[in-house]
């Protein structure tokens, strides 16, 4: 009888030990498991390398947009980020306008983009630089701010803003304050 108990008494113990065993390794896989999920959603977005998006509008224009990566935006899947960004509208005209930028950002859903930082538009003899620009395919416009400086065959202008019609290249050319002139130099 007395061996009975004690088989009984290591019985009960080798189950209590092993119950605590299975249950810290338990636990210590579900607090892994939550601290790749809490990373997981600190980081919030995935990269993409050499980016490629093509679109056309209504009006038959074509838009290229390539960049050397892309960050998807994980709370908004159609806003990726881009670095490295080069892009070419090919009018329906059979001209050219390309554009150069260190980043962007690219919108899936209506085609619209902004280039930031160190912009870059050329256009047959014309040359547009600045800091921020924004082409909105709905818009049908061309809008450069920042520090902009524009070049031709004959003339070189400082202003605020910008603003083209890429369909009819309608111009329009000023600055953010009204009391100040929009600055031309004529390279002759």
């Amino acid at each position: 009888m007395v061996k009975k108990i004690i088989a009984l008494i290591i019985l009960s113990v080798s189950l209590i030990l092993i119950y605590f065993y299975l249950d810290k390794s338990i636990n210590k896989t579900q607090d892994t498991t939550e601290k790749i999920l809490e990373d997981n959603d600190v980081y919030n977005s995935n990269i993409i390398k050499n980016v490629n998006y093509s679109s056309k509008d209504l009006n038959g224009n074509q838009y290229i947009i390539n960049a050397d990566e892309g960050e998807i935006d994980i709370s908004d899947p159609n806003i990726i980020y881009l670095k490295n960004v080069k892009g070419l509208i090919k009018l329906t005209n059979g001209n050219k306008i390309t554009i150069s930028s260190k980043y962007g950002k690219y919108n899936i859903d209506n085609y619209d983009t902004i280039f930031n930082l160190d912009v870059n538009v050329d256009y047959l003899d014309n040359n547009i630089i600045g800091q921020y620009l924004d082409v909105s395919i709905n818009r049908n416009t061309l809008i450069m701010s920042k520090n902009v400086i524009y070049t031709n065959l004959k003339n070189i202008l400082k202003a605020d803003v910008i603003e083209m019609n890429i369909q009819t290249k309608d111009t329009k050319i000023f600055m953010y304050d009204t009391s100040k002139k929009v600055n031309i130099k004529s390279k002759n």
